[in-house]
């Protein structure tokens, strides 16, 4: 602190701030320097415990921001989480003239899944799905959410088409790994998913575009049967094209 004090006489302005004592306790404290004369005068006073009530109250508060964000079933990022991201990554692609891809996800008949096994039994499947899709994206600029119910979306900055696609193939791959039992489902013995995707690179036109065109194509692949994979075509933005079953 020596040269702050030296600033405080030769600047006449008053120094305050807080500082630590680390050690086993580790007592907290704030001082006030200011001039006196031709030197200078300090007050220190003890503030261990209101600082550590702050701190406390500053970890309870990042905990509930992070539980704000999370979804309390699959412990993946909620929609909360999923709104705001497409948010900031819609402009950031715009600026940068970057392709942002999305994928929208659906269990294929989780209804009848939990009509049949239960809703515990439901949870647990979710849960599974959940961290099976977290386990295929890496980078640290995507996002894998729960979108709603038994849908999830994927968020993949600075990629085109052909890459989602390939993210939605691993996937789709890593789901039928776990070989999750359905028996009520119409079109396997195991869980299977349904998968729209969307490509483009955002304009101040169609940044409100990316979901409807994930969405579309999510609803063509349940339309056309379920268990596959649909790529909104961007050539033709009136209906969805490029489907690809799964590959049992």
């Amino acid at each position: 602190l020596f040269n702050d004090f030296v600033q405080v006489v030769e600047s006449s302005e008053t120094l305050s701030s807080d500082f630590c004592c680390h050690s086993s306790q580790n007592s907290w404290y704030h001082y006030v320097a200011v001039k006196l004369g031709d030197g200078f005068a300090v007050t220190v006073r003890d503030i261990t415990l209101r600082k550590k009530t702050e701190l406390e109250l500053q970890a309870a508060n990042h905990r509930l921001e992070v539980l704000a964000h999370l979804d309390g079933l699959t412990q993946i990022p909620n929609r909360r989480s999923f709104d705001l991201y497409v948010q900031q990554e819609l402009p950031r692609h715009q600026r940068q003239k970057q392709t942002l891809s999305l994928i929208l996800i659906d269990i294929d008949y989780f209804k009848l899944f939990n009509d049949t096994h239960g809703h515990q039994e439901g949870d647990d499947c979710l849960v599974q799905v959940a961290q099976a899709i977290a386990n295929t994206v890496h980078r640290p600029t995507d996002l894998v959410a729960r979108y709603g119910g038994e849908e999830f979306a994927v968020v993949l900055s600075h990629t085109d088409a052909a890459g989602a696609m390939a993210v939605a193939m691993t996937i789709q791959e890593a789901i039928a790994t776990l070989a999750i039992p359905h028996p009520s489902s119409n079109v396997s013995d195991h869980v299977t998913l349904s998968l729209g995707v969307a490509s483009l690179m955002p304009t101040s036109e169609t940044q409100t575009e990316l979901i409807t065109q994930a969405d579309q194509a999510l609803y063509a692949s349940k339309n056309r049967g379920r268990n596959q994979i649909t790529l909104y075509d961007l050539d033709d933005l009136a209906m969805p094209a490029m489907t690809l079953a799964a590959r049992e």
